[in-house]
């Protein structure tokens, strides 16, 4: 069962086009795969609509009361959301269909939410057991890519410069909060420090707008060069 959800606030902003495109994909492939937030994200897209036929002061006053949100100083939380609302927005509309795509990869054939099939005729770089492709969305220093881990693969213990989302699409992976499963949407910044491993593979869509800091072992050898490897 899906644990991890994107914020309310998040889904808020899909709705409205107001996410940037990386994180746009984010959010309607999460929704592909979860019933949970597929309806809340149709329910206010609606609202959203009926206040498109309003007149302007009466759009304004309930535009305001619908996405007013609480700036508490110093949280990760709206810092995150400031940075990603802070990217151009998505021109991007894709609807909920049950239709998919599929990217092969190390001889698995994986079925993807349609969202993808814009993004998924690009390379695949390899390093190891983790291989990755990265789309071509020209987003500054945010970067948004498909990783596949190999079974018995795992990401060195590292933290975050920067936001760190990642969407699990299909198998497994874990680290030190737990297990997860497809569908997962897991936002981590610079308070977390994880090292994911899985066991029998898994495929992600990742998206960064700053480097990994790897802070174990013979990978910290890469935080220099970290600006071209992300």
């Amino acid at each position: 069962m899906i644990k991890h959800h994107p914020h309310a606030e998040l889904l808020q902003a899909h709705a409205q086009g107001q996410l940037p495109l990386s994180m746009s994909i984010a959010v309607a492939a999460h929704c592909a795969l979860c019933q949970e937030c597929q309806t809340q994200v149709a329910k206010l897209t609606e609202e959203a609509a009926k206040l498109a036929f309003v007149s302007p002061s009466d759009n304004t006053v309930q535009h305001n009361a619908s996405n007013e949100i609480d700036v508490v100083d110093n949280d990760p939380w709206q810092q995150m959301l400031s940075n990603i609302m802070a990217l151009p927005e998505s021109t991007m509309h894709e609807p909920y269909i049950e239709s998919s795509v599929s990217v092969n990869h190390k001889n698995i054939r994986y079925e993807l939410p349609r969202v993808f099939r814009q993004h998924i005729a690009q390379p695949w770089q390899q390093i190891g057991k983790v291989s990755r492709m990265r789309f071509d969305l020209d987003e500054k220093n945010t970067r948004a890519s498909l990783l596949h881990i190999e079974a018995l693969g795992e990401i060195p213990q590292h933290t975050h410069k920067g936001i760190e989302l990642t969407l699990l699409l299909a198998g497994e992976f874990s680290d030190s909060s737990g297990n997860y499963v497809p569908g997962d949407f897991i936002i981590l910044d610079g308070n977390t420090q994880h090292s994911p491993t899985t066991q029998t593979g898994c495929l992600c869509y990742t998206v960064l707008d700053a480097p990994l800091y790897f802070t174990k072992g013979l990978s910290k050898l890469l935080n220099p060069i970290g600006e071209l490897i992300y």
